[in-house]
């Protein structure tokens, strides 16, 4: 039976109901929404173009009347649904599910003389097939036609089909085999095809004609082909009713992959593979919410707003804020809403949008302590729990609201075309055209009521497959959790937190005139100057700014302007310098007292002195030498020792002072000792490594070593010192140890 029809078929089929020629068929389809039906509508296969409508479009009087008009009683309404419910039945040609509906007719029919002339099953078939090749059988002629003859071997093996839910194994595609083997999908080894879709892919708007001329271009006026038993023949390149086909056919069976090279963003909604259990990994309450915001779909008095939506992926209930630009504060502000209602969230993962990614959003979700997670750019399905929930709201929500604008441009333009022509020339204003009548405050009492009253009692598919879930709905859901919840007591230490800064980043410098904060100085004289220090607002109180340490974990002190807050600036100022006075003298009188301790030498007798001593400890190590000469210095070392000096001659005087010389030579204990500092003191080191070298040598030679010196030298030789000590004796040998 025939399933799918084109406008012209449509019509002159004269159904009840329907319009009887082309023209009005369109116009009925377009008013009744047929080309928005999912699966019911596609691009029509054969010469002409256009669209075919499924059967099931149709009226159900007109499609009554189409199937007792086509097929009365020839197939048993059950089994005609049976058969198309089955998975293969949607992948079959209309000839192919032409072919399989004739089998069961016949199949009915053979049932029919089984039960009226109560036969056996092998007479009762016996007889059918006999009357069907007579024509004594009831059948249409499409039967017939379909079915041109009958064996009882091929009777029974269609029963046995339809009894184990294969019918679609009746439907006989009689081009199938042939099907993707002609000149232009085999040619060239397949690259003649490969070219053909990346044209496609390329251009998808090209023609045949196109697409022929570049074929042409590419690959000559004639093609070479691989024939059934290897033989190559040459044949000359198809004409453009054959191209057609083969584009035709190509766009069809390669859509995922032309879709995936031409509309990324429709392949990753349509095909892209998107995991059913995108969630397992989430186990209680609040432990991962997802942010998104998008713009509503409904015009206010005072523009278009934004929806901001948090949901929660294991209650999957939501919180909406409706903001009037998307901005970090609106961030805050669901945060505030949310965390109130809920508690707070182990993480959250938002996209890399500016609203989230400000310092104030990753600011304040540092400060609560909140993980934050960012999905990859242009990967909306990474979040796809909130886009999902974002699209059930508007769809849900807005076309109830005042002021509905549509999901699209195409909405729009039908929400438009409402109006009479002559209004739509002579108004422009919005608020007429779509009824506008709401405030942004009337917005979000709609979206509170939505998500409070509606969407989290209603059950969800996600927690279809929750077996710890008695009510599958969000409310249930968050009911059903018996774990701790994190909440926080203090609502005003969260409004503080939701404050906003000074400035950009909220960083200000201590000045000898406070903190200038907008043209205005704030008086802090309990923070020493040029203290840089974190300043919020006091949102209900511009008057005053409150400081904190400078990464925000420390509170430090109120700050307040006087001017704003209407006290006095000089007396203000003046307490304001006796407290800065009062911290600067108890800040320094400590460090006054120390320093009238210390008295002008003590700076050069102690560093002087510690460079003395530090220096008496450094002995520089013996060095490898050699002998430098020349001949001019050996000739005046020759004349230096001469063998026949001249002898010196003295007076009286020196005389008897070399006398004295030689006296005092002679007998140097005489002498006063002078007092010597001795060079190079005794050197533990030294004197533990000579103590290690004199166990050794006693433990090569034999003799008694004490157990208390081998366990020393046992632990001595693993250290360092020794270690060190060995190899400057293996590098200078044992004599450079003095």
């Amino acid at each position: 039976m025939k399933l799918w029809f084109t406008a012209q078929e449509i019509g002159d089929l004269a159904l009840p109901g329907l319009p009887a020629t082309k023209r009005n068929v369109n116009v009925f389809a377009a008013v009744s929404g047929w080309a928005g039906r999912p699966g019911l509508s596609r691009p029509h296969r054969g010469p002409g173009g256009g669209v075919e409508y499924h059967l099931d479009l149709l009226p159900p009087d007109a499609r009554r009347a189409y199937v007792e008009r086509l097929m009365p009683d020839a197939v048993p309404e059950a089994v005609a649904e049976a058969a198309e419910a089955e998975p293969a039945a949607a992948h079959l040609r209309d000839d192919a599910a032409e072919a399989r509906d004739a089998r069961l007719a016949i199949l009915a029919a053979a049932d029919r003389i089984f039960a009226s002339a109560k036969l056996p099953r092998l007479n009762a078939d016996l007889l059918a097939v006999a009357d069907f090749t007579a024509g004594r059988l009831s059948l249409p002629a499409w039967v017939h036609t379909a079915v041109p003859k009958l064996t009882l071997r091929t009777l029974q093996r269609w029963r046995a089909a339809a009894r184990d839910g294969r019918t679609a194994a009746l439907g006989v595609d009689r081009g199938a085999s042939r099907r993707g083997l002609g000149v232009l999908d085999t040619a060239e080894d397949g690259q003649v095809r490969v070219y053909g879709l990346a044209l496609i892919a390329r251009q998808p708007h090209l023609s045949a004609d196109h697409v022929r001329e570049m074929l042409c271009a590419r690959f000559g006026e004639s093609l070479t082909v691989i024939k059934a038993g290897g033989v190559v023949k040459t044949v000359p390149m198809p004409p453009i009713r054959t191209v057609q086909d083969a584009l035709r056919r190509w766009k069809t069976t390669e859509k995922v992959a032309l879709a995936a090279i031409t509309n990324p963003d429709a392949y990753k909604s349509r095909y892209k593979l998107a995991g059913n259990n995108a969630a397992g990994y989430v186990s209680r309450l609040n432990e991962v919410w997802q942010i998104d915001a998008s713009p509503m779909d409904a015009l206010c008095v005072d523009g278009r707003h934004s929806v901001y939506l948090a949901l929660d992926i294991w209650s999957r209930r939501v919180v909406v804020y409706v903001s009037k630009t998307p901005r970090a504060e609106a961030v805050g502000l669901l945060l505030r809403r949310a965390i109130l209602a809920w508690g707070v969230p182990e993480r959250i993962k938002t996209d890399n949008g500016s609203d989230f990614t400000a310092k104030a959003s990753q600011r304040l979700l540092a400060s609560l302590g909140i993980a934050h997670e960012l999905s990859p750019a242009f990967t909306p399905e990474d979040k796809g729990h909130v886009e999902r929930a974002i699209g059930t709201f508007q769809r849900d929500l807005g076309p109830i609201l005042p002021g509905f604008v549509g999901h699209s441009v195409a909405d729009r333009k039908v929400i438009e075309a409402r109006r009479a022509f002559s209004a739509r020339i002579n108004d422009h204003d919005d608020a007429k055209a779509f009824c506008v009548e709401l405030s942004g405050h009337d917005l979000q009492e709609y979206c509170d009521a939505w998500a409070e009253n509606r969407y989290q009692h209603r059950k969800h598919a996600g927690l279809r497959e929750r077996a710890d879930l008695a009510i599958r709905t969000p409310f249930g859901a968050a009911a059903a959790f018996t774990g701790a919840i994190q909440r926080i007591e203090d609502v005003r230490a969260l409004d503080l937190l939701l404050a906003p800064v000074a400035g950009k980043d909220g960083i200000r410098t201590v000045g000898k005139q406070g903190i200038r904060i907008e043209r205005s100085f704030y008086l802090a004289p309990q923070v020493m100057p040029d203290t840089q220090v974190f300043v919020r607002m006091d949102p209900s109180d511009l008057g005053r700014a409150y400081l904190f340490a400078l990464d925000g974990g420390e509170y430090l002190v109120e700050a307040i302007c006087p001017e704003i807050l209407g006290v006095d600036p000089v007396e203000a100022v003046a307490l304001a310098k006796d407290a800065r006075k009062a911290l600067i003298d108890s800040r320094t009188a400590a460090i006054r007292r120390e320093a009238k301790a210390i008295r002008p030498r003590d700076f050069a007798d102690t560093i002087l002195g510690r460079a003395a001593a530090a220096s008496s400890k450094v002995v520089a190590f013996p060095r490898p030498s050699a002998v430098h000469t020349t001949p001019e210095i050996e000739a005046a070392g020759h004349a230096a020792r001469r063998t026949n000096p001249r002898p010196a001659r003295f007076g009286a005087d020196s005389a008897a002072m070399l006398a004295q010389i030689e006296a005092e030579i002679v007998a140097p204990a005489a002498l006063p000792r002078p007092k010597v500092t001795e060079l190079r003191p005794v050197d533990p080191k030294l004197e533990r490594f000579r103590r290690a070298l004199d166990i050794q040598r006693r433990l090569k030679a034999g003799a008694e070593v004490a157990a208390q010196e081998a366990f020393w030298l046992g632990s001595y030789a693993e250290g360092h010192e020794y270690k060190a000590m060995a190899g400057f004796v293996e590098d200078f040998g044992e004599e450079a140890l003095g």
